[in-house]
């Protein structure tokens, strides 16, 4: 009985000190910012997600923040020039609280203009610019929401690619083309570059 209570005991000391080194290794984790912009239907919320994922199952503190979500918690955000813009700062200034506390924040907004884009690298202390780089034609042939379609239609106004502009990056970190690729092929691609960077 005293055998099996000191094996016990051990098994416990064995377990707390591990969880011990996880924490420690989480909690000096470094926080960053990947902020993946590109067309509507361009594939940055799917590749945004299976990010999230792999990130999870390595023990890494990781926070997803996508433009879909985020409207539909708000759904009266707008989406003029001014609107657009303040939207994504604001989630900006979100996402570089949460890399202060080391958090690694994965951003999936079209972000279709420069002016704010510029403005959240300048409050994030690692930021990554990633351009999903998916054409208009080939974000039309998918066009899973059927917004595409409805924009021709003009039944949408102020519709990214259609008639209001995506202004495409000048120097991102990082640029992935999903065309003739699969999801794990470009998932890889960015998972390889963060390695590299060890961001």
């Amino acid at each position: 009985m005293m055998v099996s209570k000191r094996k016990e005991n051990t098994v416990m000391r064995e377990a707390q000190l591990i969880i011990k080194q996880n924490n420690k290794q989480i909690n000096s984790q470094k926080g960053c910012v990947l902020w993946l912009t590109g067309l509507s239907g361009a594939g940055k919320s799917t590749l945004a997600e299976k990010l999230y994922d792999y990130f999870r199952a390595n023990g890494r503190k990781t926070e997803h923040l996508d433009g879909d979500n985020v409207r539909s918690i708000f759904p009266k955000t707008g989406f003029s020039e001014e609107e657009r813009n303040n939207h994504i700062k604001i989630m900006g200034y979100i996402a570089s609280r949460l890399e202060n506390h080391g958090i690694t924040v994965i951003a999936s907004f079209i972000s279709p203009y420069k002016e704010s884009r510029d403005f959240v690298r300048q409050m994030c202390s690692d930021f990554v610019e990633i351009y999903v780089a998916t054409s208009l034609d080939e974000c039309e042939k998918r066009d899973v929401k059927g917004l595409y379609k409805k924009a021709r239609a003009n039944e949408i106004k102020n519709f990214t690619g259609i008639d209001d502009p995506y202004e495409k990056p000048e120097n991102p970190e990082l640029i992935i083309c999903t065309e003739n690729k699969t999801i794990d092929e470009s998932l890889n691609e960015i998972i390889s570059f963060i390695n590299a960077r060890s961001c």
